[in-house]
C-alpha cells in the first residue's frame, strides 16, 4: 500500500490586517475608484477616511487597515461583483451606480448618492439590494 498524504487539519487564514494585504485591497479599491469614475472626495467618503490618510495611501505608504475600512472595501468589493453578475456588460456594470434608480430604499436617487451618505450602513443596504437582485446572499 502507497504512503498516505499528510493533510493539514487547518489552514490559518491571511492576516487581512498586515501591510501587504492592505496594499493589496487598496490596489483593487483603485482600480474600482477608477471604473466607477469616482472623485477624490468621493473615494475619501467610501473609505471613511480623512484627507491626509487618503492621499498617504495613494502615495503608496499603507499601513494595516483598520476594521471600519476592511468592512467598508468588503461591501464595496461585493457591490463591484455582484454589478459584473447582474450586468455582464462592463460599461453598463460600472454605469449603473450613477444610474437614478426607482428601488424603494433610493427613492430616484443612484445607488453612488445613497453609498455617499457617509454610514457604513449606505454601503450594506446597496450590496443587500443587489445579492437579493441576484438571488444570492449578503
Amino acid at each position: 500500500m502507497g504512503a498516505m498524504l499528510e493533510i493539514p487539519l487547518a489552514v490559518a487564514p491571511p492576516d487581512l490586517k498586515s501591510e501587504a494585504a492592505a496594499a493589496a485591497a487598496l490596489r483593487t479599491f483603485w482600480r474600482l475608484a477608477e471604473a466607477w469614475q469616482l472623485s477624490a472626495a468621493e473615494q475619501l467618503n467610501l473609505l471613511g477616511v480623512g484627507k491626509t490618510t487618503f492621499y498617504q495611501w495613494k502615495q503608496g505608504k499603507v499601513t494595516a487597515l483598520d476594521r471600519h475600512v476592511l468592512e467598508r472595501l468588503s461591501y464595496l468589493f461585493g457591490i463591484y461583483a455582484a454589478l459584473q453578475i447582474l450586468l455582464p456588460v462592463a460599461e453598463r456594470a460600472n454605469a449603473w451606480i450613477r444610474k437614478p434608480n426607482q428601488a424603494p430604499f433610493l427613492g430616484g436617487q443612484s445607488a453612488l448618492a445613497r453609498m455617499l451618505g457617509g454610514q457604513v450602513a449606505d454601503l450594506f443596504v446597496v450590496r443587500q439590494y443587489l445579492d437579493a437582485q441576484r438571488g444570492g446572499k449578503a
